[in-house]
């Protein structure tokens, strides 16, 4: 079961990492448009930039979920440093409970508020995106957040530093 897990977060995280680069790309190609149609055509689209913002909103999130997956993230490990054995390890356990804690909190309120906004239209954007929409990543980065730290508990993984090997990998998916 813990390895059907691990599998199925792979391939979430896979999945995640497409999305962003998807919406990185997207914002690549957007915003060069965007100075062109408005500098050198002297029309500005008013489309390309809140495009690249609801871009930069999802990569965003669902980025900060695979960096926390491949440690990543900031973390300040001095006290844990200082550990050994079972303090150790209770401190990796509250450390990833607190995290968990956060992204309930996102996952509960965002979805909350993307209900409250659901129904609102984005004036670039009338009847096709809703300000909901631009809210969506909020609950979506905290759930998936959480699924990565239920893995890292299940596997009672606390400070480990990811190895260059690991980290030239993960640039060149």
């Amino acid at each position: 079961m813990k390895a059907q897990y691990i599998r199925l977060m792979d391939l979430l995280h896979r999945i995640c990492m497409i999305i962003a680069g998807f919406c990185l790309v997207l914002i690549t190609l957007i915003i060069p448009w965007g100075v062109f149609t408005r500098y050198v055509l002297n029309s500005a689209s008013s489309w390309p930039e809140p495009l690249a913002v609801l871009a930069m909103i999802w990569f965003s999130f669902l980025a900060a979920a695979l960096c926390y997956r491949e440690r990543l993230h900031i973390g300040v490990a001095v006290i844990p440093m200082m550990l050994k054995g079972k303090a150790r390890l209770a401190i990796g356990w509250l450390i990833e409970i607190c995290m968990m804690g956060v992204n309930v909190f996102m996952l509960w309120y965002g979805v909350k508020l993307v209900q409250a906004m659901w129904y609102q239209w984005i004036s670039d954007f009338p009847e096709i995106v809703s300000v909901g929409m631009s809210y969506l990543p909020v609950p979506l980065g905290g759930a998936i957040t959480a699924l990565f730290v239920i893995e890292r508990l299940w596997k009672s993984e606390f400070f480990i530093e990811p190895t260059t090997e690991e980290i030239s990998h993960i640039s060149t998916e």
